[in-house]
């Protein structure tokens, strides 16, 4: 006779659902607490005992984001008891020194109101470990304090590390993790590491990176961080096409013109050259946050909203990109000149400090791209960005086609342009309908207007910053907003063979600073009958 199976008891339910919460993802947890309904949109995602590692925690990033995210999840709720945070870097510091700074970064820049009782529970820990990322003993020192906070604070053996530093220190920061077995956890505990882009600067030293984090950790392991993809506007994109049967069917060639998509800034390089020089506008911001925007704007609805449906469809839209035949026709490049920015003087590009008067690293990159499928073929896809351009604005315009009849005189739409909806990623985040209407008089006179929606006006919630829903991610496995490895390697087959044209070029044309970029970008749009929308 079968052993009859033993009913579980609620204190054995209370550990499953623990566990789940710690090891599982949103499913596992659902199933292992049968109290909590999947549908209840009141309960957030919460993320179980951990510790991150931030490894650069002096930089920009650690003090303007990571660290202000931190403590707004904590703020939210969204973190547990148990949650420690551990710093690394080449200083000689204390716990508390740490904590001091995490603290001046939480009160400058973070997004929610300070609370000293939220504060109080985070700091209680907060820990650093002082080393340089080529000493073993730093890091035998860092494992051993890990495994102490285990024991303390109960975070399961759970780690996550970011890596906030430059790339050529990633090869060495992995091989630690690898050496002091840090990257593999015992069974029930997760580990995970978090890369900053950019992802390499070409596709051999993107195939290099991976091979050095995959001989580490496995691909589900591996968080690569594109922080345009956290942001709210951005995921509403996907809310827009396949919740709302209003847009879908004219989402096509049939009906688009072309798409422009657009990443401008009003800053110069700031204290970045180091960086910057040799990288350059198309790098840095094209082969990452332009291509995810161009992949999410065109790709087909995915099956779910899981990170291998998400991904799949990205991966065929890339695969399906081409390059025009003649480059010197379809792409633009330059670099701000001196000029003026808010009513006070700038110097040019060249002038800035740790930028050599030969460089010929590009500040401003415009490029068009088609799609060879059924859905886009024909239609342009143009990308921009740029420093020191008129103001910072991020967005997705959508141009339609102009009607094919209309029973107006010439005079009566001479100021009518082409219908568009317009989807603003930052600052202002929101979507813009344009279209024409009738001006109020006796006479037939038909112009553009616009219908607006603001995040702000309509909704009572903030959008959290990109970093806080990014983290979170990665405190609790979710990779949906993560590129995979096959996405940045094609989007580098892309790029690619315009850096190699561009390199062939000499230095770029100069723009002044202050405006909307060399006459050659608004060239490239005049030989297609087009120009770039005013922002």
């Amino acid at each position: 006779m079968a052993e009859q199976e033993q009913p579980t008891r609620p204190e054995e339910s209370v550990a499953a659902a623990s566990a789940a919460a710690v090891t599982g993802t949103t499913e596992e947890v659902v199933a292992a607490n049968p109290l909590r309904d999947p549908r209840d949109k009141r309960l957030p995602r919460v993320a179980g005992p951990c510790v991150l590692v931030l490894f650069g925690v002096t930089g920009d990033l650690a003090r303007k984001k990571l660290l202000p995210a931190i403590y707004d999840l904590a703020n939210r709720g969204l973190l547990p008891p148990g949650f420690s945070l551990v710093g690394f870097a080449r200083r000689d510091w204390a716990d508390q020194d740490f904590a001091k700074l995490t603290y001046d970064a939480v009160k400058q820049h973070a997004r929610t109101p300070f609370r000293e009782e939220v504060w109080r529970q985070l700091s209680e820990g907060i820990f650093f470990c002082p080393g340089e990322f080529t000493d073993d003993g730093a890091f035998d020192a860092l494992a051993m304090m890990l495994k102490e906070i285990d024991e303390t604070r109960g975070t399961g053996g759970n780690y996550g590390f970011y890596l906030s530093v430059p790339p050529r220190f990633f090869p060495v920061v992995v091989e630690q993790l690898k050496r002091t077995d840090l990257a593999h956890g015992p069974a029930g505990a997760w580990r995970r590491v978090v890369i900053e882009k950019p992802f390499g600067h070409d596709l051999k030293s993107a195939h290099e990176l991976n091979a050095i984090t995959s001989a580490v950790f496995p691909e589900s392991s591996v968080f690569r961080i594109d922080h345009y993809l956290g942001k709210e506007t951005v995921q509403n994109v996907m809310a827009l096409r396949f919740a709302n049967n209003l847009f879908e069917p004219i989402w096509n060639r049939g009906y688009v013109d072309h798409v422009q998509i657009t990443m401008a800034e009003d800053i110069g390089i700031g204290g970045r050259a180091g960086y910057y020089d040799g990288i350059g506008a198309a790098r840095d911001v094209i082969q990452n946050h332009l291509l995810q925007l161009l992949a999410l704007v065109a790709m087909e609805d995915p099956t779910s909203f899981d990170a291998d449906s998400l991904r799949r469809e990205k991966e065929k839209v890339l695969k399906a990109v081409q390059l025009p035949q003649d480059l010197s026709l379809s792409t633009a490049r330059g670099r701000y000149a001196a000029g003026w920015q808010g009513g006070e003087p700038v110097v040019g590009y060249t002038e800035e400090e740790g930028i050599p008067a030969d460089s010929i690293t590009e500040t401003y990159a415009a490029i068009k791209l088609e799609i060879a499928n059924r859905r886009w073929a024909g239609v342009p896809f143009y990308l921009r960005t740029g420093k020191r351009l008129g103001r910072r604005t991020t967005e997705v315009a959508v141009v339609f086609q102009k009607a094919p009849h209309l029973p107006f005189s010439k005079d009566d739409t001479e100021i009518l342009g082409h219908n568009a909806l317009v989807i603003r990623v930052q600052p202002d985040e929101g979507i813009t309908v344009r279209f024409g209407s009738k001006v109020p008089g006796t006479a037939m006179e038909v112009r553009d207007v616009s219908m607006d929606f603001a995040y702000g006006e309509s909704f009572m919630e903030s959008s959290p910053e990109a970093y806080e829903r990014l983290l979170l991610d990665v405190l609790i496995g979710d990779p949906p907003l993560f590129p995979h490895q096959r996405e940045v390697e094609l989007s580098w087959k892309i790029l690619d063979p315009i850096e190699e044209f561009w390199a062939s070029q000499g230095p770029p044309e100069d723009y002044p600073a202050g405006s909307w970029g060399p006459a050659s970008a608004d060239e490239m749009m005049a030989r297609d009958g087009r120009v770039w929308r005013r922002l």
